[in-house]
């Protein structure tokens, strides 16, 4: 190997990297403020490429009809619980309001715009609008209730989540994979390197959302309650924070980066309804690298995954996924002996 492919490799390594960034800031994200393994993350980067994908055809994507019957159960949950407490029917029918009104507007939008075919950049952010609301309501049905559950039931929600999910994206999109159109089709070459616009959109994106991440939670009141609950919920509760609250934002911020993920991987390779599960469980290594508790470990972890991915399928392409699946060992290992167990209480 010469210092032209290593270059080759590296740039690679580190445009993966920044989308295994995203991923894994969701799952310390997540992980932090409701003590969810939230395994589903990659479901999100798939539905975002598909969604996308079907929009380039002219089609009716299927999480416009998913996304209406997540929130018509959740509508239905929240109907049974105020009848069952006898909540004012007024009351009652404004917190219907508030569930449905944002699904069935967005869905009528995207069924009146697919066959209209607006320009790439329009369609992803219609992506974007589409699948951000999973977060929320896919929490408010399977975790919400569980929220003071231990972290071993909530990770076995989280793998039934995921199998529903992916069953659900076989029924909603079909079998057949897709790869969309890049962003910015330019090609700069540096030396040896030749970038990619797509490229290069990845880590500009990425680096710009980490930033904003940064300055919602150090100067924005709502990521300030999210820190705060991450910290101590029970705290957080006493101080008036709103504990489903918090992990509502959470888990909608956490659809938003992994939807966000699978508009950026989209063109630079073919995303199938299950593809979600393996990117997102290298996001998911890089977040064990920094302890599911680090942002600025679970960057460099994400860093580290890229390159280690990139440079293993190089020396040993069939055993790619192996050494980076294989690396989290030793870091697991490591951080057993440094933190020893405790029991929940």
């Amino acid at each position: 190997m010469d210092g032209s492919i290593a270059s080759i490799l590296a740039l690679d390594g580190v445009t993966n990297g920044a989308i295994y960034a995203l991923l894994a800031l969701a799952t310390v994200l997540v992980f932090a403020v409701t003590r969810v393994i939230f395994i589903p993350q990659g479901e999100y980067v798939a539905f975002g490429a598909l969604t996308l994908a079907l929009f380039q055809l002219g089609k009716v994507p299927g999480t416009v009809w998913f996304l209406l019957v997540l929130a018509a159960v959740v509508a239905l949950g929240e109907l049974v619980r105020g009848l069952r407490h006898g909540v004012a029917p007024a009351r009652l029918a404004r917190a219907l309001l508030r569930t449905l009104a944002y699904p069935v507007a967005i869905s009528a939008l995207s069924i009146w715009a697919a066959p209209k075919g607006f320009p790439l950049l329009v369609q992803a952010l219609l992506t974007l609008a589409l699948v951000t609301p999973f977060g929320s309501l896919i929490y408010r049905v399977a975790y919400e209730s569980l929220a003071d559950a231990s972290v071993l039931v909530l990770l076995i929600v989280s793998v039934g989540v995921h199998f529903a999910l992916v069953g659900l994206g076989l029924f909603f999109f079909g079998a057949e994979g897709f790869r969309n159109p890049s962003f910015w089709n330019e090609r700069l070459s540096i030396g040896a390197l030749t970038l990619t616009g797509q490229a290069l959109i990845i880590i500009v994106a990425s680096l710009v959302l980490i930033v904003l991440l940064w300055l919602f939670f150090e100067r924005t009141l709502r990521g300030k309650a999210l820190r705060a609950t991450a910290v101590n919920r029970l705290g957080a509760r006493l101080m008036g924070i709103s504990s489903a609250g918090a992990g509502r934002l959470s888990f909608t911020m956490a659809a938003f980066l992994g939807a966000l993920s699978g508009l950026l991987i989209g063109p630079t390779t073919t995303i199938f309804y299950d593809s979600g599960f393996l990117i997102g469980l290298k996001g998911f290594v890089a977040a064990v690298f920094g302890g599911l508790a680090s942002y600025p470990l679970a960057l460099v972890g994400a860093l580290g995954v890229g390159l280690l991915e990139s440079f293993g399928s190089f020396w040993a392409s069939e055993f790619k996924e192996v050494i980076v699946f294989g690396a989290v060992l030793p870091v697991l290992l490591w951080r057993s002996l440094r933190d020893p167990h405790a029991e929940e209480h």
